[in-house]
């Protein structure tokens, strides 16, 4: 059944006009008619059945239904901390970390982030950032819709940073898997193209992040963060 993201609250019942984005693709892209059922799902849980009651060129209507039941949102709640990488790297990142379950990602800048974007560019890129996290949300099943935030600083996130915190080192002495599980939300820090410097990760270290390795091999920046959530979603997550 297809599945739609609306911005809008849902609620059983309620026939609503969906946004210009939604109609868009049921007219032109899914072709659907009036009485086709869809998944609604507004980004802050659950989803719900819905049925087209209205399709035209001007609007499309949707009458909600009942609401499903939850059964893809992990119990581990996970923000990725993740340094801006180039173009489709950053895209393929963010798409898989909504697919793996991430709840939060914060956009930093570092020393060695090789993308830099004054405030005009930094807000389209985070607005082009959120629609990739929408439409990786819609696919997967997702009933919560993570927030994108951004762009600051690794510095300025390290200062106001808490709680349980790994950084992805590959020359750290332990590995992720070996790690205790985490007794409440835990934040993933992944570098740029090149790794964080070397004064970056003594002040990480120096506020409390734990770093771990994944192994012998060093991952490029796009792989690094995906493969870091698989493993702790297989051992806290999903299928723990």
């Amino acid at each position: 059944m297809p599945r739609l993201y609306v911005d809008t609250t849902l609620e059983s019942g309620q026939e609503i006009t969906l946004p210009p984005a939604a109609a868009h693709h049921v007219r032109s892209v899914l072709r659907l008619a009036r009485d086709a059922e869809v998944i609604l799902f507004d980004g802050r849980g659950p989803a719900y059945e819905a049925r087209l009651t209205l399709v035209s060129r001007e609007r499309v209507q949707a009458l909600i239904g009942a609401a499903l039941p939850d059964c893809t949102e992990s119990p581990l709640a996970v923000t990725l901390v993740q340094s801006i990488s180039r173009g489709e790297r950053m895209d393929y990142t963010l798409q898989k970390a909504v697919e793996l379950g991430v709840r939060r990602i914060i956009a930093v800048t570092s020393l060695r982030t090789v993308v830099r974007l004054d405030a005009n560019r930094a807000q389209k890129r985070l607005d082009h950032w959120r629609g990739v996290v929408m439409h990786a949300a819609q696919q997967s099943g997702r009933t919560l819709l993570p927030a994108v935030e951004g762009v600051g600083t690794l510095a300025d996130w390290a200062d106001r940073a808490t709680g349980t915190r790994f950084l992805l080192q590959p020359a750290a002495p332990a590995p992720l898997a070996r790690q205790a599980a985490p007794a409440g939300p835990v934040t993933l820090v992944a570098g740029p193209e090149g790794g964080f410097a070397e004064r970056e990760v003594t002040a990480l270290l120096a506020s409390g992040v734990t770093p771990v390795a994944l192994g012998p091999r060093i991952l490029r920046t796009e792989t690094a963060a995906v493969c870091a959530l698989a493993v702790m979603q297989a051992l806290w997550g999903d299928l723990a």
